[in-house]
């Protein structure tokens, strides 16, 4: 078993340490030398702390053998995306403008779960301003899917998916500000929850540069970890007044439940499509009422202008940090021009659409209780390239695989990405659940049932 520790679930690790049969410094040992077997070849930790984890892997055996474990995660290995503020190391997001930048104190969330003990191995890689559906940039260049190293994990959480489904650590903390947790997860084959807005609360944050879309959660491999995760970490913060609000019961089944395959007319990669169809049939075959049909919003407009809010993000960004302008790539100092270019009375407009979009969708969950689509409409891609440019032999741009996840941010709902049937090469393959706001429990356990029904804990890539 000792060489093995390092695919052990969080939730496991918590009864071992618990039974005395296993300790954090073992568990930590075994993560940390896998952690030198794989990275090299994925790219995906690219700042470590290795002293200190061993520190506080120390001092959380001392608490488990004295019977006083800080939380459930105590012991737990995890990574921070290199998107979040951690105290001892620091945060680029993958710009060289940012290369030193070290402020000091923690994302809240990271806070939070440095309280409850957990072993913070690293910070896990970013495109540049965690801004692009893959994962390269000038400081640390290309990481790689554990499942093929030479396609791309997604992005911009694809530092911490790599890690997870290598087995760098069961558990990470991640951004998602347009399916930059649900993406990545769906191409590793892991769970990743988007909360709700402000489910966890946001304080110690890099400058936003999408509205406020940008929410942190966790990504693991079980659904039962990433619930452990996520409820370890939520909960009010006076310094977040949008994360005070009470989340709702869990909606009991036979739920009632709509597909949605395609979005506005988007292509779909049609090993996709059929891998979401069987998943489909698993939950009709749980006992939930299945339909199929179009999304009830109309969410074209906006997602036809997602480019121009991350401009305008970046402009707002650059205006108050013109050292970070003043090092960046050139096409990030392009987009912020023309961010710059748009101007007040199209953000006005923006700002708009999304508030009307919050306003309808609590209208479309009093008919439905899930929507479920894909979690992304293209496999995984060569691994140094942006997008890919073509899915089911139509062109498409820099967002044509990433359709189905923007607006969930947008009208700041819970999405939550699950492992389907892999492609015919192995790839892994997504669905995603969306809920009401503040329904990530009710996402969760349809989540677990299916898991049940369909599990794919024993899928390891083969590095």
């Amino acid at each position: 078993m000792a060489g093995d520790l390092w695919r052990l679930p969080a939730t496991e690790l918590g009864r071992l340490y618990r039974e005395r049969s296993l300790s954090p410094v073992e568990v930590l040992r075994a993560v940390l030398a896998r952690m030198d077997a794989v990275n090299p070849r994925l790219n995906a930790v690219v700042a470590r702390r290795d002293t200190a984890a061993l520190a506080e892997a120390q001092a959380s055996e001392r608490r488990w053998a004295e019977g006083r474990p800080l939380s459930v995660l105590d012991g737990v290995p995890l990574t921070v995306k290199d998107s979040l503020y951690w105290r001892d190391l620091p945060t680029t997001c993958g710009t060289a403008a940012l290369r030193l930048h070290q402020p000091g104190h923690d994302e809240l969330a990271a806070t939070r779960a440095h309280a409850g003990g957990a072993v913070v191995l690293g910070k896990t890689s970013v495109p540049e301003f965690a801004n692009e559906g893959y994962t390269a940039n000038p400081l640390f260049g290309v990481t790689g899917n554990p499942w093929n190293p030479a396609l791309t994990p997604g992005g911009s959480s694809g530092g911490a998916v790599a890690a997870v489904a290598a087995g760098i650590g069961p558990l990470a903390i991640a951004q998602d500000g347009g399916g930059s947790i649900r993406r990545p997860a769906s191409h590793t084959g892991l769970v990743g929850l988007k909360p709700s807005l402000s489910a966890w609360p946001r304080q110690h944050a890099l400058p936003g540069m999408l509205l406020d879309f940008d929410v942190i959660g966790p990504v693991a491999r079980t659904v039962a970890d990433c619930r452990l995760l996520f409820d370890a970490l939520r909960g009010p913060a006076a310094a977040d007044r949008s994360s005070l609000f009470t989340p709702a019961p869990v909606r009991e089944g036979p739920l009632r439940i709509r597909y949605v395959e395609r979005l506005d007319g988007h292509p779909l990669d049609p090993q996709i499509a059929a891998s979401c169809r069987r998943a489909v049939q698993r939950l009709a075959g749980l006992g939930h009422h299945v339909e199929e049909g179009p999304l009830p919003l109309d969410v074209g407009p906006l997602m036809q202008a997602w480019p121009e809010i991350g401009q305008i993000g970046l402009a707002a960004a650059f205006d108050a940090h013109p050292e970070w302008e003043a090092q960046a790539s050139p096409r990030y100092r392009e987009a912020a021009a023309q961010g710059r270019r748009l101007g007040a009375p199209r953000l006005w407009q923006l700002m708009a659409w999304v508030r009307a979009l919050r306003q309808r969708s609590p209208v479309m969950f009093e008919q439905l209780d899930v929507i479920v689509t894909p979690a992304a409409a293209a496999l995984p891609w060569p691994a140094a390239e942006p997008y890919p440019p073509v899915i089911d032999g139509q062109p498409v741009g820099p967002r044509g695989h990433a359709a189905y996840t923007g607006w969930v941010n947008a009208a700041g709902l819970p999405g939550l990405a699950l492992p389907a049937d892999p492609s015919a090469q192995g790839l892994p393959i997504g669905i995603q659940l969306i809920g009401a706001h503040g329904h990530e429990h009710t996402l969760l356990a349809l989540a677990a049932a299916y898991e049940a029904a369909a599990p794919w804990a024993a899928r390891w890539p083969d590095l």
